[in-house]
C-alpha cells in the first residue's frame, strides 16, 4: 500500500525549485505565530458572542414573562429579540465598570407588582446561568433583583438605549482600576477583565413597559480552551502534520538527493563510474545538478579511458625509435665497421631522433589544444584558409562567410594538419569551400590525392594511428585538429568522396 502510494506520488510530483520549497516552508513557519494569535482572537471573540447570545436568550425569556405578568399580548415575530450577536471584541470599545445604582424616584407601581411576581424566576435563572439579572421599569428603576430593588440604572448608556425600544449590548470592565493594575493575562486575552452587559426592552402596544438587564463575564479563554481541548488538539495535530509534510518535502526535494549525489561523487573519485537517476521528487535545481553530474561522470570516464589508451600508445610510439637509437649506439660502440655502415647507423639514429622530436612537438600541440580557451576568439575563415598552403601543395579557396568563433591560430593549425597530411599522401592541390548556414559555417577540404583507404576511415582520428610512419607521420595530427575544434564548439569529419580525401569542418559563427 505504502509502496503504491509512493509510486503514485512520484508520477504526479510537481517540479519545484529549491527557492519555492524554502519560501513555502519559511512562510508557513513564520505565519504560525500570527495564525495562532488570530485563532486565539477569533476564538475569544466567539466566546464573548456566545455569552451575548446566552444573555439575549435569557432576556427574551424574562421579557416574555414580564409581558405575560403585565397582561400585554405576545410579541410579534419580527420583534428585535431575535437579532444575532453583534458584539465584536476586536472593534467595540470597552466601557468603564458600571457605577453603582442610585436612588432617584419610586418605581412604577404596576412594574413593581410584576417584579415581585418575577423575583423567584430571576433568582432561579441567576443561579442556573450565573448571570446577574435585574428587572427594571420603563424609567430604569430596579423592581426585581438581588439587593438593588428601588435603585436606578437610568444613567447607563445601555439602559438609555433600551428605553428607546432597542436591545443594547455593551462591554464593560469588571471592576474599576484607578491604579492601572492590569491582570497579568490581559496581554494574551483581552476578555480577562470584561463583562458583557445586555439590556432587553419589554414593549407593549409600541411602548416600553420595562426592561430586563443581565450581565456576566464571558467564558474564560483558558477555560474555553480546556473545554474545547479535543478540537484544539485536532488543529495542533494538523499543524504538526503539515510541518512533517514540509520536512519530508525538504528531505525528498533537497537533502536525500544531495546525499545520493555525494555517494555517487565519492564512487566516481574512486574510479567507479556510477550515474544515479534523478529522483522524481527532487527540486528543479537538484535535477539539473544530476543531469550535469551524469554528463561530467561520462566525460570523466571517457577521459580516463582516453588517458589509458593514450599512455599505452605514447609508450609504444616512444619505445620504437628509442629501441632503434639504442641499438645503433650499441652497434657503434661494440663493433668496428666501415665508414658507410657507420654513416647508415648514424642516419637511422638521427631519423629516430627527429621522429621523437616531432612526437614531442605534436604532444605539446595536443596539450595546448586540450587547454585552449576559445570563449572570445574569432577570425575570418577565408583569410586563414588562403594561408594554409605548404610547399608542393596549392590551396584554392572559394566562398565567403562571417567571422567564425575560433582563434585564427587554432584554425591555422587545423588546416596545417590537413595540408601536411594531403602533401604526405601525394596530393598536389586542395579545394577549400566556405558556406555559411545560419549560425554555423561549413568549411570543406578536398584534395586530389589517393584518398583514405576504406579500412582506415573509422580510425584516422584515433591518436597515433598512421600508415605513413616512414614518411614522418606521427598519427596525432587529426586528433589535435579535433581537440582544437572541439574547444571552440566546432567539429571535423571525413566525408565520402569519389576522388581524393574530403573533410568537412563545422564552425560556429562568432
Amino acid at each position: 500500500m505504502i509502496a503504491a502510494l509512493k509510486r503514485l506520488a512520484k508520477r504526479h510530483w510537481p517540479a519545484l525549485s529549491i527557492r519555492a520549497i524554502l519560501l513555502a516552508t519559511f512562510v508557513f513557519v513564520a505565519a504560525l505565530p500570527g495564525v495562532g494569535a488570530v485563532f486565539l482572537r477569533v476564538y475569544e471573540n466567539t466566546l464573548v458572542q456566545q455569552t451575548e447570545a446566552e444573555l439575549t436568550a435569557q432576556g427574551a425569556v424574562l421579557a416574555a414573562a414580564y409581558r405575560a405578568a403585565w397582561g400585554a399580548p405576545a410579541a410579534p415575530r419580527d420583534d428585535p429579540v431575535a437579532d444575532p450577536p453583534r458584539i465584536d471584541l476586536r472593534a467595540d470599545p470597552v466601557l468603564p465598570a458600571a457605577p453603582a445604582p442610585v436612588r432617584t424616584r419610586p418605581a412604577d407601581p404596576r412594574a413593581a407588582r410584576v417584579g415581585a411576581q418575577l423575583a423567584p424566576i430571576v433568582r432561579d435563572a441567576a443561579a442556573m446561568t450565573l448571570a446577574s439579572t435585574r428587572i427594571l421599569d420603563a424609567a430604569g428603576v430596579v423592581v426585581a433583583g438581588r439587593g438593588d430593588v428601588g435603585l436606578s440604572y437610568a444613567g447607563l448608556v445601555e439602559v438609555r438605549r433600551a428605553a428607546s425600544g432597542r436591545p443594547a449590548t455593551v462591554l464593560r470592565t469588571r471592576f474599576d482600576d484607578p491604579y492601572n493594575l492590569h491582570s497579568p493575562l490581559e496581554w494574551l486575552s483581552r476578555a480577562v477583565n470584561i463583562r458583557v452587559h445586555h439590556v432587553q426592552p419589554v414593549t407593549a402596544d409600541g411602548a416600553v413597559i420595562g426592561m430586563v438587564m443581565a450581565w456576566r463575564s464571558p467564558r474564560g479563554l483558558f477555560v474555553g480552551i480546556a473545554q474545547d481541548g479535543g478540537k484544539i488538539a485536532i488543529g495542533i495535530v494538523l499543524i504538526f502534520a503539515t510541518l512533517m509534510v514540509l520536512a519530508g518535502l525538504l528531505s525528498r526535494g533537497i537533502a536525500r538527493p544531495i546525499r545520493a549525489l555525494t555517494r555517487a561523487s565519492d564512487a566516481v573519485a574512486r574510479g567507479q563510474v556510477s550515474i544515479p537517476e534523478s529522483p522524481a521528487t527532487a527540486a528543479i535545481e537538484i535535477r539539473e545538478l544530476y543531469s550535469n553530474f551524469a554528463v561530467m561522470a561520462e566525460r570523466i570516464d571517457a577521459r580516463n579511458r582516453y588517458l589509458r589508451d593514450f599512455a599505452t600508445a605514447v609508450s609504444h610510439e616512444f619505445k620504437t625509435p628509442l629501441t632503434g637509437i639504442r641499438g645503433a649506439l650499441e652497434l657503434l660502440a661494440e663493433h668496428d665497421m666501415g665508414e658507410d655502415d657507420r654513416r647508415r647507423f648514424l642516419a637511422n639514429a638521427t631519423a629516430d631522433t627527429e621522429r621523437l622530436s616531432r612526437l614531442v612537438q605534436r604532444l605539446l600541440d595536443l596539450a595546448r589544444a586540450d587547454m585552449a580557451d576559445a570563449s572570445d576568439a574569432h577570425c575570418d575563415p577565408a583569410a586563414v584558409a588562403r594561408q594554409a598552403g605548404v610547399p608542393g601543395l596549392t590551396v584554392t579557396v572559394t566562398g565567403e562567410a562571417p567571422r567564425a568563433g575560433i582563434a585564427a591560430e587554432a584554425l591555422a593549425t587545423v588546416l596545417a594538419v590537413l595540408a601536411d597530411n594531403s602533401r604526405q599522401a601525394g596530393a598536389g592541390s586542395v579545394a577549400v569551400g566556405i558556406v555559411p548556414l545560419g549560425d554555423r559555417i561549413t568549411l570543406t577540404w578536398h584534395d586530389d590525392g589517393p584518398g583514405v583507404p576504406p579500412g582506415d576511415r573509422d580510425r584516422i582520428f584515433l591518436p597515433f594511428f598512421t600508415d605513413r610512419r616512414e614518411q614522418g607521420g606521427t598519427g596525432i595530427g587529426l586528433a589535435i585538429a579535433r581537440s582544437l575544434l572541439s574547444a571552440s564548439g566546432g567539429t571535423i569529419g571525413l566525408t565520402p568522396s569519389a576522388t581524393g580525401a574530403a573533410f568537412a569542418i563545422d564552425l560556429p559563427v562568432a
